[in-house]
């Protein structure tokens, strides 16, 4: 039963391919019309943040991260891309009703793809910093291979993940404002407990004593996802190696979807009257 809503879920979405790609188009290029510099605009905040992040970990407090095998940079890079992702996408998603409010009122429109259309407008910008990270990576000699095609996969992850999110909290932040205040210190609050900055090793000490340490930092989903992408370019490890953790991020996955969709179906009926 649940397998069969997935399903069809995924079936509404490749007939509505068409009107979703146009839209997300539309709004990738809309971000930013009126402005002199244009989409530009879309990546230089993530740029500036990841020198930021770099002059202070790797040459104001190298003392504050923990030595690797591999340059602090290529560390940082490969775990923020995707994070960049997410945030965009569900930042963006979450206020896919609000923003489209006016099509929300049409009785003809199928509002279901507003998310979509906002998450595909998210992976515009993260194509191009996926690329630069695959730069930054050759340049220090670490150049693309077979390994590295699960980059896709991982993005697909991502994008499945948070769509799923995004269902449910593009209908709940109608009814409940408070909801993206609460979502951006998440932000705030995950970036720092992926990790994304640090290396779980760090915790090593602590982690023999306890344990279960480790397997919280596994529950979240984009740990999956981050060190997926680290592994995929870095460690070189195929993600089927890891067929537990592979099976847990599916399975919450694929429950989240489900439970993101069926809140959106529940409360579309009252969408209208509230915008």
């Amino acid at each position: 039963m649940t397998d069969n809503k997935f399903l069809h879920s995924i079936k509404e979405v490749y007939d509505s391919r068409k009107l979703i790609g146009n839209l997300a188009k539309n709004d990738f290029k809309r971000k930013f019309a009126g402005s002199y510099l244009g989409t530009i605009w879309a990546f230089i905040q993530p740029v500036v943040t990841v020198l930021v992040y770099w002059f202070v970990f790797q040459v104001a407090m190298p003392a504050a991260r923990q030595s690797s095998e591999f340059p602090y940079v290529l560390w940082l890079v490969t775990g923020i891309v995707p994070w960049f992702f997410f945030q965009d996408a569900l930042t963006g998603g979450t206020n896919a009703l609000l923003e489209y409010n006016y099509l929300v009122k049409k009785v003809v429109f199928q509002i279901k793809v507003l998310p979509i259309v906002k998450v595909l407008s998210a992976i515009f910008v993260h194509v191009f910093f996926a690329g630069v990270m695959l730069v930054i990576l050759a340049g220090y000699g670490r150049f693309p291979d077979l390994y590295t095609l699960q980059i896709f996969y991982y993005t697909f992850c991502a994008f499945v993940l948070v769509l799923g999110i995004s269902y449910a909290t593009s209908a709940i932040v109608i009814f409940f404002r408070d909801l993206n205040p609460i979502i951006n210190i998440i932000f705030q609050v995950g970036v720092w407990m992926v990790p994304i900055m640090w290396q779980l090793s760090v915790l090593e000490d602590k982690m023999v004593k306890h344990p279960w340490i480790e397997y919280v930092f596994k529950l979240n989903p984009m740990y999956y996802i981050i060190y997926g992408y680290r592994e995929a370019t870095l460690f070189k490890v195929w993600f089927w190696e890891r067929p537990l953790l592979t099976a847990y991020f599916w399975i919450f996955t694929i429950l989240m979807f489900l439970f993101g969709t069926r809140t959106f179906k529940k409360l579309k009926t009252h969408f209208a009257d509230i915008l």
